[in-house]
């Protein structure tokens, strides 16, 4: 463990060092740097299999509720 850092434990009177607001948007921007952003074609077809995905659950969903409902008004007697 380095100097600037605290062990983590309650009570231990010291502070987390302050970073000065230039240095942590300088980190930052470094940090965003490093990051692998994903190409327009890969977010356009991310985003379309997300959508493809909620529609399918949707309608699973929507089939099973329905078989489930229709199932109990029939053991109920309830179905007219």
């Amino acid at each position: 463990m380095s100097n600037n850092q605290t062990s983590g434990t309650a009570g231990g009177g010291s502070s987390p060092p302050r970073v000065a607001i230039g240095d942590f948007f300088r980190q930052v921007r470094q940090e965003a740097n490093k990051v692998s952003w994903p190409s327009r074609k890969e977010t356009l077809i991310t985003t379309g299999m997300v959508f493809a995905m909620s529609i399918l659950a949707a309608l699973f969903f929507f089939l099973v509720d329905w078989f489930i409902s229709n199932a109990v008004k029939l053991i109920l007697g309830l179905g007219g």
